[in-house]
């Protein structure tokens, strides 16, 4: 089951993650407030299904809400989810195969608008 969670971070932060089952898929920045977190689902849930796909490893150029496919310095790939303002949202683990960085935006756009929120701060 897909699911978005609000946890706690030190300094009395708070984060976002978007997880299938125990598989955390993307985490965000720390925020200071609840309210951010929440604020960082919502925005996900309304504007990854309709964001593009950009793929920087090919030197592609995006604007807008958009997902992005990086390069990391070892070979493999990992996936931002950036707003309008170019601010990275969330990130995600990095992956051998771009196709899995690829699976996982789809699953993010597919199941991010209809995914619980699960607040485990106190």
């Amino acid at each position: 089951m897909h699911k978005f969670k609000i946890v706690e971070r030190k300094n009395d932060q708070f984060g976002v993650q978007f997880v299938y089952n125990s598989e955390v898929m993307v985490w965000s920045e720390s925020y200071k407030g609840k309210a951010s977190a929440t604020n960082c689902i919502e925005s996900i849930k309304k504007n990854a299904p309709g964001a593009a796909v950009v793929d920087l490893t090919k030197d592609e150029e995006g604007k807008g809400y958009r997902f992005e496919i990086v390069g990391s310095k070892d070979g493999q790939f990992y996936v931002r989810f950036v707003a309008s303002n170019g601010e990275p949202m969330v990130i995600s683990e990095t992956y051998k195969a771009k196709a899995s960085a690829q699976n996982c935006i789809d699953s993010v756009k597919k199941n991010g608008p209809g995914a619980p929120t699960e607040d485990l701060t106190k």
